[in-house]
């Protein structure tokens, strides 16, 4: 079903999506790489899409690991930190199976779905209505916090400042009156950035491990490569 949905997210959005050699989708894919070997992902095929849509703050990972990110968001992360703060809580929802278990939570559901798309559905769109059923549901408020935990214990070790998701969700808190897709199934930011504060101590403590605060400035601006877009 990860990979039904991988086909019915790049069929919807046919045309948007930047080249692999945009500069947009290759600091995306520079952010991925540096999370990947947190990832404990067994068999993952990842993959950097980064579709062209400014009015769409939303990003999303799907089981497989092919990463979806739209340009709506990259002003609401701000940086390269704040990306892998997205990514990272969007990878740890993978990692965490929610998906999964947000099937079997949904089981008599998709066993009515299955029984009435065999009798009546002529129209072959079963696929969409699944992947809507997986993806589209809000998780629960248990489910955001443990991705909200793994993402930033995550961002941490890859040597990204766990400070930055704290400043995500600042960012994020000021967009939520105009309730973009990325916060339209989640809990409120102000909760989530409390959350978070509690975790940092944590946190610091693996950056400081990781040996992470000898790379600081090392990495490019995230700003210059996001600007380069608007040209697209």
């Amino acid at each position: 079903m990860g990979e039904e949905s991988y086909r019915e997210v790049l069929n919807s959005e046919r045309g948007k999506v930047l080249p692999d050699h945009h500069p947009v989708t290759r600091t995306v894919d520079r952010v991925l790489q540096r999370l990947i070997p947190q990832a404990p992902l067994e068999g993952a095929d990842w993959k950097v899409h980064v579709i062209k849509d400014d009015k769409m703050a939303n990003a999303f990972v799907l089981p497989g690991g092919k990463v979806f990110v739209y340009t709506g968001i990259l002003p609401i992360c701000g940086d390269e930190d704040g990306l892998a703060a997205v990514l990272g809580h969007e990878i740890a929802h993978v990692i965490a199976h929610h998906p999964a278990e947000r099937m079997s939570n949904s089981v008599l559901t998709l066993g009515a779905v299955f029984l009435i798309s065999a009798l009546f559905d002529v129209s072959g769109q079963l696929s969409s209505f699944v992947m809507n059923l997986m993806w589209s549901l809000p998780n629960s408020r248990t489910q955001e916090a443990e991705a909200d935990n793994i993402g930033l214990m995550m961002m941490s070790k890859a040597c990204f400042n766990p400070e930055a998701a704290v400043k995500l969700w600042q960012r994020m808190q000021k967009q939520e009156v105009a309730q973009p897709q990325f916060m339209s199934t989640h809990p409120s930011s102000y909760n989530r950035e409390e959350a978070i504060r509690g975790w940092l101590e944590k946190a610091e403590t693996i950056y400081a491990d990781s040996g992470c605060s000898s790379l600081g400035g090392y990495m490019p601006g995230f700003h210059s490569a996001y600007r380069s877009q608007t040209n697209f």
